[in-house]
């Protein structure tokens, strides 16, 4: 399994990091997760520079694509540079964005008329863009998701593993995470925020 986490210049660490070590715990079953980039380096919002593992046109051929989220994802939705790089197939990939993301998929047209979740600083940028934003930190539907919040990263995670390898599977992996004793209320939330939507 192919995984392209979308990773933009003044990138969110915990969008990108968090979703790609989640998914990243499933290497044993042939799935891994990349930080896709349109350039070689970025720089979070937080001065943490990386080296991109994957080229954007990665996420063409990708299984699974999530948009992480950034302090430039507003410049970024207006570059066409850019995001005529992205070339999505939301009928043979699974696409989830957090947060900021949202805002791109809604450029794309990958939401359509789909509501879509995302954070309180893009919410307004998303309902410009005539996307309905929904007050909640999840919502999916066939293979498109969308979260808000930074700490909505272990559902979008969630989500990807449990529809494509089952809920004893992402189970396995959520209990590793989870912090000790907590375990199991940490598993049933994330599985309950994402059950519906499966």
């Amino acid at each position: 399994m192919r995984i392209a986490v979308l990773t933009f210049e003044g990138f969110n660490e915990l969008d990108s990091f968090v979703a790609a070590g989640l998914l990243n715990r499933m290497r044993g079953h042939g799935w891994q997760a990349e930080i896709t980039s349109p350039t070689e380096w970025v720089t979070s919002m937080n001065g943490v520079k990386i080296q991109a593992q994957q080229p954007l046109e990665f996420a063409n051929a990708a299984d699974v694509v999530l948009f992480g989220s950034g302090m430039q994802t507003r410049a970024i939705a207006e570059d066409r540079t850019i995001l005529d790089r992205l070339r999505l197939d939301p009928q043979r990939q699974l696409i989830g964005s957090q947060c900021s993301g949202a805002l791109l998929m809604a450029r794309l047209g990958l939401l359509g008329s789909l509501p879509a979740c995302t954070d309180l600083t893009t919410k307004p940028w998303v309902i410009e863009a005539g996307v309905q934003v929904l007050d909640q930190p999840f919502y999916a539907k066939g293979n498109l998701a969308t979260a808000g919040g930074c700490l909505s990263a272990p559902y979008l995670a969630t989500w990807a593993i449990a529809k494509l390898a089952g809920e004893d599977a992402c189970a396995t992996v959520l209990h590793y995470v989870a912090p000790v004793g907590e375990k199991e209320a940490f598993v049933e939330r994330a599985l309950g925020v994402v059950r519906p939507y499966l």
